[in-house]
């Protein structure tokens, strides 16, 4: 496989780390949910799997909305997100905390074990050359370039901006009366566009993020929510 996605500009990028990305579908409402969000926290900042760099995405699902306390991060995008996940994958339908890395496998997201056995197989597989680099004199303005040959027919370039961080006192519902701390909150996620096997991709974006800590991360999902083949982070 030859897969290269590039955004021009000048940000180091480790050629010796691989990129993996870990979903989390959470809620604020899920009293089984806080584990899974410190779960995800502790791999993004221990990063604990030699030679693999964990990209993390949490994202809150609001079918749990109605029960006493409505997540401020929730969003029918990301349930619908997820329940493509639950037919491909073959869950018995959608649940919190659910994890899923690399759009291959899924899991109770709580399960350590599960994650770093998940991480270390994702590592494994062929991945593209991701670079995140920004445009001269054109604040917020990104150009996304592939180069892509011998993979699936159709791949979509997926934008992300999230919260690094984000702690926050829930009064109501099973969680009520905790403070809760989540990594890698997903406020907007959106497609570049896609690209077809053999051909090439080059696209200006504008990413507007809504903080000064806001990130973007940037990754290539086989078509139908497949297998992720490529992912990179931008401070």
């Amino acid at each position: 496989m030859r897969l290269a996605l590039v955004l021009l500009s000048l940000l180091p990028v480790s050629a010796q780390k691989l990129p993996v990305l870990v979903e989390l579908f959470t809620s604020q409402g899920c009293s089984s949910c806080p584990p899974a969000d410190t779960l995800l926290a502790r791999l993004e900042k221990e990063q604990p799997v030699p030679g693999v760099e964990v990209i993390v995405l949490s994202q809150h699902v609001d079918y749990w909305d109605q029960l006493g306390w409505r997540d401020p991060f929730s969003s029918a995008q990301f349930t619908r997100r997820q329940s493509v996940y639950a037919a491909r994958l073959g869950a018995q339908g959608n649940y919190t905390p659910q994890m899923v890395v690399d759009g291959k496998v899924e899991f109770v997201g709580s399960d350590t074990r599960r994650a770093l056995i998940a991480i270390t197989e994702a590592a494994k597989r062929p991945k593209g050359d991701v670079r995140l680099t920004t445009v001269d004199r054109q604040p917020g303005a990104w150009i996304i370039r592939i180069d892509l040959a011998d993979a699936p027919a159709l791949v979509e370039v997926m934008v992300a901006l999230v919260d690094p961080n984000v702690t926050i006192q829930v009064p109501r519902g099973e969680n009520g009366g905790r403070e809760l701390r989540h990594a890698g909150v997903v406020r907007t996620l959106s497609s570049a566009g896609s690209v077809a096997k053999s051909g090439g991709f080059s696209r200006t974006v504008m990413l507007k993020p809504s903080s000064q800590n806001q990130r973007a991360v940037v990754f290539l999902q086989a078509k139908n929510q497949g297998p992720v083949l490529g992912a990179a982070l931008l401070p």
